[in-house]
């Protein structure tokens, strides 16, 4: 019988703990019932935000640049490198965490910094770029990021268009004869778990828009201004899918950058080595905060689960909130879930007690799994 060995790959759980908490924490519980079980941990993430710090944990090299956060102020944004391959990871730059709380700027919310920071990955001599694309605070077609790479987007008057999404309604000539040339040769891949077409019923500004501050007015003028922005530098690439991703940043890429987009998952398993680390296991422990029906369409977990099933390795879950039916979780490949609320209720309390209720479900997989 082969002797077990464990791997652990799941996401973080989003408020409570990062991938690499995770991973820390189901090692303790597994061993506090089996001691000498063999645990391998290889934190995971799905190209949102999590994206950089999990490349860092398989072995890249974790670097810094200045750039221009979302509301034009200079933030400190990370990138990981290991010899030609870079992780980018745009929330670094343009996302959420650098919005004060309570303050959202859904018109003018630039992507200046991604831009910046793709620069960034190319001084460090990245021949391919893993551009992990979610969690963003911007909804502006990737214009900002395109003007730091060297585009121009002019108004009637031949004057520069101002930043955010919102400005591309006066949009009249777009010049991208100054892209920086580096990008013609690289592999840059856009990693998401978001196959939405840019505009529409099921584009980046209705779809994401609410979460970014967006009022009503707000979607209705941004999913216009997309349109028109679209028209002018190509509506073909503007139905792909990930072209919705982060506020259309997706779109940019496809559209101006020459990439290819994958689901995030399937790249960052690729980058992160999870198949040999999978050669090796004989159970597979994954997870997120909320396994969820969102889950199912290209979160983390889906991914690890699928491509352990594929290799015939059993795949159970952790999460905080556990709201897929056991039917779901089958199908999916996930054995069982243990989640934390069924050790304690309170929703708050979870999250502030996330690490040791962790803890006490890896030791009730161990049990159950191991023993």
């Amino acid at each position: 019988m082969k002797t077990a060995h464990v791997l652990v790959a799941a996401d973080k759980f989003k408020g409570s703990l990062t991938a690499v908490q995770v991973a820390e924490r189901v090692t303790a519980g597994l061993r506090r019932v089996v001691p000498g079980v063999r645990v391998e941990t290889l934190p995971v993430a799905d190209g949102g935000d999590g994206t950089v710090a999990a490349a860092v944990a398989a072995g890249f090299e974790r670097r810094e640049a200045r750039v221009t956060g979302p509301l034009g102020t200079e933030v400190t944004a990370a990138y990981a490198v290991r010899d030609t391959t870079a992780v980018v990871e745009m929330a670094e730059a343009s996302g959420l965490q650098h919005l004060p709380a309570g303050e959202f700027a859904p018109l003018t919310a630039t992507t200046y910094g991604s831009g910046e920071l793709l620069a960034a990955a190319l001084d460090a001599g990245a021949r391919t770029i893993v551009f992990g694309v979610g969690g963003s605070a911007t909804t502006d077609g990737g214009a900002g990021m395109l003007a730091a790479l060297g585009a121009r987007f002019l108004d009637r008057d031949g004057k520069p268009l101002g930043p955010g999404g919102g400005a591309l309604a006066d949009l009249t000539d777009a010049d991208l004869s100054g892209l920086d040339p580096r990008i013609a040769d690289i592999d840059l891949i856009l990693a998401s778990d978001v196959d939405n077409p840019l505009t529409g019923p099921k584009g980046a500004p209705e779809v994401y828009g609410r979460q970014k501050g967006a009022t009503e007015d707000d979607i209705a003028v941004l999913d216009a201004a997309l349109a028109h922005y679209a028209s002018v530098l190509g509506p073909e690439q503007a139905e792909l899918p990930g072209a919705g991703a982060a506020g259309g940043i997706g779109y940019g890429a496809l559209v101006a950058l020459g990439a290819r987009f994958r689901p995030g998952i399937e790249v960052m398993l690729d980058v992160l080595g999870f198949a040999p680390a999978l050669a090796r296991a004989t159970l597979v422990v994954t997870g997120e905060g909320s396994l969820d029906e969102q889950t199912l369409h290209g979160k983390a977990p889906a991914g690890v689960a699928a491509a352990a099933r594929a290799a015939g390795v059993e795949v159970v879950a952790v999460c905080g909130r556990l709201a897929l039916p056991p039917e779901a979780l089958e199908k999916a490949g996930v054995r069982r879930a243990y989640a934390l609320t069924a050790l304690e209720p309170d929703p708050a309390v979870c999250m502030a007690q996330a690490g040791p209720l962790l803890e006490r479900a890896a030791e009730a997989i161990a049990r159950d799994f191991l023993v």
